[in-house]
């Protein structure tokens, strides 16, 4: 058989289904967000049960559980080298853990927000969170000093989500008023706006791997693909229900390009990333699916359920 020319590309490799291979049941509460760690090592989930868990992501046995915060947790950020996770509470603070030091606890406790903290992450050299909060601003902070260095009066309603670009030159802030900014990292200044409608609410929005492309999800069901530097939507994912919760979603890069959210029909998605179409539909959590998260080199799914649900489910691509 000859091989394919230039012109003549190989076939893509079929697609291989995800099944679910354990459920974490430690958290008492719902649980509102999972995220493996960017060396793989590991998996973190927060909850309303005001604590965070470290699962080791070999064995999915408990490295650490972190308490401290006094009101539920809502988001949680690795740092770069995987050495400290940041969670965002309801209780107006963020903390950061040290995971290889577990018995240290909490290293550093940032305040300032006057409301609920939604959502964090740590800039790419780490030394710099931003988060967002129901007080409708994005701040960014110190992490050596735990000092809030720039607030910035970023949306008109409780902020939902916050993303460093790659190279951490610029933010992106969702919010509840419809809109979905980018802001300079540095001078807090507002780049550009993507969405600026009142309804619906933007839920979500995250920048893609390569820094090209902003994923923003929508309170009408709607996950949508933005060139950021045209301000041009190229992708409508749908199928899923989303119009309550501030659901996270993910880019899986692992074997092919998809994009994986969950959703308030106690399920979570996947969808080819260029085709648009709805691949897979993992069933299993008995709650909202509120977080789902992809291993940076596994092919591995974690995936979040609220109070009715309060486990983590992992789900593993099936092998040829």
């Amino acid at each position: 058989m000859s091989t394919p020319g230039p012109a003549q590309a190989a076939p893509a490799s079929p697609y291989r289904p995800y099944r679910l291979s354990r459920t974490l049941t430690d958290h008492r509460r719902a649980v509102s967000c999972v995220k493996f760690s960017n060396d793989g090592l590991y998996l973190a989930s927060a909850s309303l049960d005001k604590t965070v868990i470290v699962w080791a992501s070999d064995t999915f046995g408990t490295v650490a559980t972190f308490s401290g915060h006094s009101e539920g947790i809502s988001d949680l950020a690795w740092s770069s080298d995987s050495h400290y996770v940041c969670s965002a509470s309801d209780d107006r603070t963020l903390r950061v853990w040290d995971v290889h030091q577990p018995s240290n606890g909490c290293v550093r406790t940032f305040r300032g927000h006057i409301s609920f903290v939604f959502c964090a992450d740590f800039n790419p050299p780490s030394d710099r969170i931003a988060s967002g909060s129901f007080d409708q601003t994005v701040r960014i902070w110190d992490v050596k000093s735990g000092k809030c260095i720039k607030t910035i009066e970023a949306h008109d309603e409780p902020v939902t989500s916050v993303h460093f670009i790659r190279d951490g030159s610029i933010i992106v802030s969702a919010s509840h008023d419809g809109s979905c900014k980018i802001w300079d990292a540095d001078s807090g200044a507002c780049l550009k706006v993507l969405i600026d409608d009142k309804t619906p609410a933007v839920s979500f929005s995250k920048f893609s791997p390569n820094g090209k492309f902003i994923l923003i999800a929508t309170l009408d069901d709607t996950l949508k693909l933005c060139n950021y530097s045209t301000g041009k939507f190229l992708k409508i994912y749908t199928g899923h229900v989303n119009r309550r919760y501030c659901i996270t979603s993910a880019f899986s890069v692992t074997n092919g390009k998809y994009i994986v959210s969950g959703s308030e029909d106690k399920c979570a998605y996947i969808w080819d990333l260029q085709s648009k179409q709805m691949i897979q539909k993992l069933e299993g959590h008995t709650d909202t699916v509120i977080s789902v998260s992809c291993h940076p080199t596994r092919n591995i799914i974690a995936s979040a359920g609220l109070d009715n649900d309060k486990t983590v489910r992992i789900w593993i691509q099936e092998t040829a």
